[in-house]
């Protein structure tokens, strides 16, 4: 079968390997319907994550269950599934908290690799939900940004406790950031303030329901916000970077007392204590636990309600993941779906 292989920073592959089989009892293989590339894969694809060998890519997924191993009960040989970036038995304790993506038995998707005909499913059953119906062409799209991109911005916005009265700032506008925009309105939020300098980016924030746009960064971007916000800052902010500067940004936007969802993986982030002690801000965020919010999404998704598949703006097939990988470096797309 085909799959996409990083062998160092910014060399992309396409090449045949073996199709995976069943290791443990509680396993699936599911054919990939669809497949996509993560603002996350641009981390070792530009180098700032370590690659220490030939690293097959990919953690998000939408697929035909083809094969089950034997203590798998919720699912069957051609249900048409979604599952979370993480996999995790859903029955521990910290899942039961709805924090999935921490499970004390978690196996990351990113160390299977989903960009590729096949994949093995772990922990089947606590992972994967199934899709009601068929799918329409948009609505398929929109099952594969749940699988991590929505999830994320969902959790993000869930975790900066947007809400009805609520002023949000979105401080990103990549595919995270965006559909935070699309999660935050779905909560209620009065006023959502998307930091972004791409027209393209900024006419699908407004889309998702920004009522504003600031393209100022650093000091004189806090500085818009509190003027917009009256001198207070918002309520609640969404960080879906990972970098020292966005983390930074949330922080100062958000009033005291206000909510900060960090998304963004963190990369060198340090914060100064004092700094953060006379913010009076509240931090909540990590892995997103996308197997909380699953069940609501593809409900969501299945009866029209939202439609985030349209973040993809580059389609090509599996063989050209490396030109979508470069587009996505290069800015020249949002979010990119291989086809399958």
């Amino acid at each position: 079968m085909r799959a996409v292989i990083m062998h160092a920073p910014g060399d992309v592959r396409v090449e045949n390997v073996d199709r995976p089989a069943i290791v443990e009892p509680t396993d699936a293989v599911i054919r990939l319907t669809a497949a996509c590339i993560c603002g996350s894969d641009l981390w070792p694809y530009r180098g700032i994550e370590r690659l220490r060998r030939p690293t097959r890519m990919g953690h998000e997924y939408l697929g035909v269950v083809d094969e089950i191993g034997a203590d798998v009960r919720d699912l069957a040989v051609g249900d048409l599934v979604v599952g979370s970036f993480v996999a995790s038995d859903n029955t521990c304790e910290i899942c039961e908290a709805g924090y999935q993506s921490r499970c004390v038995h978690q196996v990351m998707m990113g160390s299977i690799g989903t960009q590729a005909d096949y994949a093995r499913i772990p922990l089947a059953d606590g992972t994967l939900v199934k899709v009601p119906g068929e799918p329409t062409p948009a609505q398929a799209r929109s099952l594969l940004a749940a699988s991590d991109v929505l999830g994320t911005g969902w959790f993000a916005a869930v975790a900066a406790e947007a809400g009805p009265g609520r002023t949000v700032a979105v401080v990103g506008d990549g595919a995270v950031g965006l559909l935070g925009i699309l999660a935050a309105r779905r909560l209620g939020a009065e006023r959502i303030i998307a930091m972004s300098r791409h027209a393209d980016r900024q006419a699908l924030a407004r889309r998702f329901g920004a009522t504003d746009i600031v393209e100022e960064r650093g000091e004189a971007g806090v500085q818009r916000i509190k003027e917009l916000t009256g001198g207070y800052g918002a309520h609640s902010t969404i960080e879906a970077v990972g970098t020292q500067e966005a983390m930074e940004q949330a922080i100062h936007v958000t009033r005291p007392g206000g909510h900060v969802g960090f998304v963004g993986v963190s990369h060198g982030v340090q914060l100064d204590g004092l700094d953060l002690f006379f913010s009076s801000v509240h931090l909540h965020g990590g892995p997103a636990p996308v197997r909380r919010f699953l069940p609501e999404l593809i409900d969501l998704i299945m009866t029209d309600q939202i439609d985030p598949g349209v973040v993809f703006d580059l389609e090509l097939p599996i063989e050209d993941a490396a030109e979508g990988y470069r587009a996505m470096d290069e800015r020249r797309a949002t979010k990119v779906l291989l086809t399958v």
